[in-house]
């Protein structure tokens, strides 16, 4: 993609882009690693012009005053208290393994 269209779009008063041709499909097709057909890249670049146009509209709309939307991490989560609920039973269910070693299970190698 040209830089051109790129500059147009981080800039605060966008403009209408020139539309992309078949180079610029290509680069971005290899890019994405995407597969475009020769016959495709017309129909390919038209959708991608409508994308970056829709984006163009949004862009030019005002928003200042309107208040940002509510986002999901700024809730609260409810949670339990953390209390211990079981015994340490390390010893015992080590005792009922075939072989342990420094407080750990031993088990036969599985991977050459």
């Amino acid at each position: 993609m040209n830089l051109s269209i790129i500059a147009a779009y981080r800039s605060r008063d966008a403009i209408l882009p020139q539309p992309l041709d078949t180079p610029e499909i290509d680069k971005i097709a290899t890019l994405a690693r995407l597969r475009v057909r020769p016959g495709e890249a017309g129909e390919v670049a038209a959708r991608i012009s409508e994308i970056l146009g829709l984006i163009d509209q949004m862009r030019a709309v005002d928003t200042k005053g309107v208040e940002p939307l509510a986002h999901p991490l700024d809730a609260v989560q409810r949670l339990r208290a953390d209390e211990v609920s079981e015994t340490d039973r390390r010893e015992e269910l080590l005792a009922l393994a075939p072989e342990s070693r420094d407080g750990l299970f031993l088990v036969p190698k599985v991977i050459e």
